[in-house]
């Protein structure tokens, strides 16, 4: 699906994605990524099932104040202990599929939040 923004703005947005990609500014991505309104990560995870408290602490290190984080296909929890740092820094989690997580981050980024989106891809 193909994203139109409403308005211009600097920072990072998601401008389509799919079920195995994502594009950023126009900028397709074929593995998972972190996404925030000044930066792209790239080679985050490799899939849902080896997510690590280590992978949580990437996304800590730049101090969002809300993650989204994109399970993939398919809506899945992981245990809350893998990102038990981030809630103890008071960052909001919310877990949802990947392609309601890149439309969620459009939303919250073009509010000038700093979020983070963590996408599994």
């Amino acid at each position: 699906m193909k994203l139109h923004l409403s308005r211009s703005t600097d920072s990072n947005q998601i401008t389509g994605y799919g079920p195995h990609h994502v594009l950023v500014n126009g900028a397709r991505h074929e593995t998972s990524l972190i996404l925030l309104p000044d930066e792209v990560v790239t080679g985050w995870v490799a899939r849902f099932e080896v997510l690590s408290a280590r992978d949580f602490d990437v996304v800590l290190m730049r101090a969002p104040e809300i993650v989204l984080l994109g399970s993939g296909a398919r809506l899945r929890f992981p245990s809350p202990a893998l990102y038990a740092g981030l809630l103890k820094a008071r960052i909001g989690v919310e877990v949802m599929d990947t392609l309601a997580a890149c439309r969620t981050y459009n939303i919250l980024a073009a509010e000038g939040r700093r979020v983070a989106a963590a996408l599994i891809l």
